[in-house]
């Protein structure tokens, strides 16, 4: 097609490096005509309009709290996903080549493993050296003979594109163990697409949700076993993992369970999921971690991430794993330079899309010229089991290429070399102005019937400075939507089933998993524990604020002994004198980092826990923990008690909107009952250790009934009741024995008492249960408390049973937490079926 007239007008600037390809401009500074609707639809923005709707993007990242781990990062681990709002337009016919190369790239894959762990005929006819397959940690010699279902061993497949200055497309890299990155895709898609619908839907941009659809389906119908309802899990390594976003954000999406090695068990030689109701079996495991680690029994013994027993369930035919076990071992760069042979071998064809020009070390002559032109060459680990970053060698010193050079004389088999290409460029939009960044694109296939069907679209990812040619997430760079065009309309397509089909009323409670139930119930205790904290703060706070000196603050000095009793402050804390330093001591104990128990510290144990189920929390939900980790990021400090003041009334209102998020929008099921008897048991607990340590044990009580009605949110309650100053006989009824006051102690155990009875239990086992027997204890001794009694008793001088009782709570709540644990979450003894 001849080049469109249109110049790039809006944006003058953008100058292509001019020996690179530019995907958007030609050699010329013509636009390229694919391109003309994007850069019409950029122009019409104009820059400010463009900044205002990358910020738009920007905020849907926030709001969906995308991230991708970066290990070693200053700036913590989960770093915000960086997405450019210049998407990647691909023309159509460019494309339709690329979906041919790739679904063939796929398919010899496939070959190439289902004869690596099968017949062999590769290595015996000589077509791959064997040094390169045994040598391979990756080929795992206890999968050889596997069975797979429906004979695939691929059933995911991505590849790392790169053009070169002629306009070639090329293969940087395969991957086929668990790819990564089409998670991300969606979401750039989903957050580019609001913030440029107009563009969007001009740009007639072919949609994601068919291929995803076909996963789901390609995914049950590996199913072992007959059924209407196979059960299919998604494995991640953990929260730790540098994509766990994606695991979180794709099982959701497909309607997967998520869930870690622990979460599984294998039982006679079949794959069962833990969960509060019992083992369940599991049909089908979509991996996203690599296979060595999937099983330490057979497999690395060193690590604890896996199940163990899966290859042998795999073994048996009990269990589908997409991909399959060993698949990994097609990762080595070493292959690349032996797919053309093979795909003439395998599949009677030429390789439609080459890969990067790649030599082997461990073959001598290769190894031979690798050194004789390393100035041209980037040299790269042969096998995972070298962790090292991409050495080009024309920026090595002369003692630094003799030091290479030596190593790969060593030993050759551990490298090889490639051409070092010259990457094409993308626009990118950088505060005012476009630049031109490295790209590469990862594309992904997946199986569909004796085919592969190809993403329309992809993972773009962004060099992070003009001049770099390394595009890695790591490294730092950033991410663009892929727009794959189309020449006609585009139809709307969602993965849930189609309007008019036929659903049926289920309101059977979905699984779930032991280890989720336990985090569930941790989110509702740290989420509490949180918000006491808060409020023991605030109320030290606003009476700082109004104070003069600590001698003729009673209410504050007693704060302030309650909380270096509760170890917030620091044991020899003034509680007389100046206020200056009480005020630094408070302040700085606010905002420490590293203290135990801390705010600061609790909300991240919050934080981190709610990561762990984030598949399980809406999206306002995440918004609301976003807005308090923004409160009380590392760099928020405050100098006066009255800028506390303000930040904690802030605080306390985005915990009460989380809270108001668990008990107005969460279905009434067991992950909700767990949550719930976490913030109960957290609540009532930590009641009894503060009005404990806000009494003191002997002399007057009243200083401290004030700060405690305002700690338990019942002052309005109280005023409204007795409209008379605080006394210690109706303030403990408030905030211990009456179970209408929803922050009692009564009323906390009362609600817990619901919650245990609510959860499953195994009918033929006796009752009441070990937690119903405890709960129940606990609530006949508060209900028969005589707190006028316990108060006169106190006033006598014998403070004892009132200590007694808080304590004896306090003790019984921790003991029905440990036996929930044992029970639920552990699985030590068999409690439900």
């Amino acid at each position: 097609m001849p080049e469109t007239t249109a110049s790039w007008s809006g944006f003058a600037d953008y100058a292509p490096e001019g020996r690179a390809f530019d995907e958007m401009v030609s050699a010329r500074g013509i636009v390229r005509p694919h391109g003309a609707g994007l850069v019409g639809a950029l122009e019409a923005l104009g820059p400010a309009e463009m900044s205002a709707r990358l910020e738009a993007a920007r905020q849907t990242i926030r709001d969906h709290d995308v991230t991708y781990n970066v290990y070693g990062d200053p700036l913590g681990m989960d770093r915000p996903w960086r997405l450019d709002i210049v998407p990647l337009p691909v023309a159509p016919s460019a494309w339709a080549r690329l979906e041919a190369g790739l679904a063939q790239r796929a398919r010899l894959l496939d070959l190439i493993l289902a004869d690596l762990y099968d017949g062999q005929r590769l290595l015996r006819d000589r077509l791959l050296p064997p040094a390169l397959v045994y040598a391979n940690p990756g080929f795992l010699r206890p999968c050889h003979g596997l069975p797979v279902t429906g004979g695939r061993h691929l059933h995911l497949h991505a590849a790392d594109l790169a053009r070169t200055p002629d306009g070639a497309w090329w293969v940087l890299a395969d991957r086929t163990q668990a790819p990564s990155g089409a998670g991300y895709a969606l979401e750039n898609r989903i957050a580019l697409s609001r913030s440029l619908p107009e563009a969007f839907r001009d740009c007639r941009v072919q949609r994601l949700a068919p291929f995803f659809r076909g996963v789901r389906e390609m995914l049950y119908a590996l199913a072992p076993r007959p059924t209407d309802a196979p059960r299919v899990v998604l494995l991640t390594s953990g929260p730790f993992n540098e994509t766990y976003f994606e695991h979180a954000y794709l099982a959701r999406y497909l309607g997967f369970m998520l869930v870690e090695g622990g979460d599984l068990t294998v039982r006679d030689e079949a794959v069962f999921l833990k969960t509060v109701e019992g083992l369940q079996p599991v049909d089908v495991v979509l991996r996203r971690m690599d296979d060595g680690f999937c099983d330490p029994l057979e497999l690395r013994g060193d690590s604890s991430l896996g199940v163990a027993g899966l290859v042998q369930a795999v073994r048996a035919g009990r269990v589908a794993v997409a991909n399959a076990l060993g698949s990994g071992v097609l990762e080595t760069p070493a292959i690349l330079p032996f797919l053309p042979g093979l795909c003439r071998r395998l599949l009677g064809e030429d390789l439609v899309l080459p890969s990067v020009p790649t030599w082997w070390c461990g073959q001598p002559r290769e190894r031979d010229f690798v050194i004789a032109r390393l100035e041209e060459m980037v040299i790269k680990p042969a096998f995972s089991r070298v962790r090292r970053d991409p050495v080009f060698g024309a920026q090595l010193s002369r003692r630094e290429r003799d030091a290479l050079v030596d190593e790969i004389r060593a030993t050759p088999a551990e490298f090889v070399g490639q051409t070092a290409l010259a990457l094409s460029t993308a626009p990118v939009w950088a505060g005012a102005r476009l630049e031109p960044r490295a790209i590469v694109i990862r594309a992904y296939a997946a199986a569909d019937g004796d085919d592969y069907a190809v993403m329309p679209g992809g993972l773009t990812r962004v060099a992070d400075a003009t001049t770099s040619s390394v595009v890695s997430m790591q490294s730092g760079g950033g991410s663009k939507d892929t727009w794959i065009l189309s020449d006609g309309p585009v139809a709307q397509v969602s993965l849930l089933a189609p309007a008019g089909s036929p659903v049926a009323v289920d309101r059977a409670p979905k699984d779930l998993s032991s280890r989720v139930a336990d985090n569930l119930f941790w989110l509702g205790r740290y989420a509490e524990r949180c918000e006491n904290l808060v409020r023991v703060f605030r109320a030290a706070t606003s009476r700082l604020v109004e104070a003069v000196s600590i001698d003729d603050a009673p209410e504050l000095a007693a704060m302030v002994r309650a909380m270096a009793t509760l170890k917030l402050l620091p044991a020899e804390a003034p509680a007389s004198g100046s206020i200056a330093e009480l005020e630094a001591q408070v302040l700085a104990a606010l905002v420490a980092e590293d203290r135990q128990p801390g705010l600061r510290d609790t909300l991240g144990q919050l934080r981190h826990v709610a990561w762990l189920v984030r598949d399980r929390l809406s999206g306002d939900a995440w918004r609301i923990l976003n807005q308090l980790h923004q409160d009380l990021r590392g760099d928020v400090a405050c100098e006066r008690a009255g800028d506390a003041l303000v930040l904690l009334n802030r605080v306390v209102m985005t915990l009460a909107a989380f809270s108001g998020v668990e008990a107005e929008n969460m279905t009434r099921g067991h992950g909700w009952r767990f949550l719930s008897a976490g913030r109960r048991l957290e609540r009532g607990a930590t009641l009894a250790r503060v009005v404990r340590a806000m009494l003191p044990p002997r002399g007057s009580d009243t200083a401290a009934l004030w700060p405690l009605l305002e700690i338990g949110d019942s002052s309005m309650t109280y005023r409204r009741r007795y409209f008379a100053q605080a006394s210690l006989a109706p303030v403990l009824d408030l905030l211990v024995a009456d179970d209408s006051v929803p922050r009692s102690i009564a009323f906390q155990i009362q609600a817990l008492a619901a919650h245990v009875n609510g959860l499953p239990h195994d009918p033929g086992a006796p009752t009441p249960t070990r937690e119903q027997a405890l709960v129940m204890r606990l609530l006949t001794t508060i209900r028969g408390a005589d707190v006028t009694a316990l108060c006169a008793a106190r006033s006598a001088g014998r403070p004892e049973p009132l200590d007694q009782l808080l304590a004896e709570t306090a003790r019984g709540l921790s003991e029905v937490s440990d036996t929930l644990s044992h029970y639920y979450f552990s699985h030590a003894v068999a409690r439900v079926s």
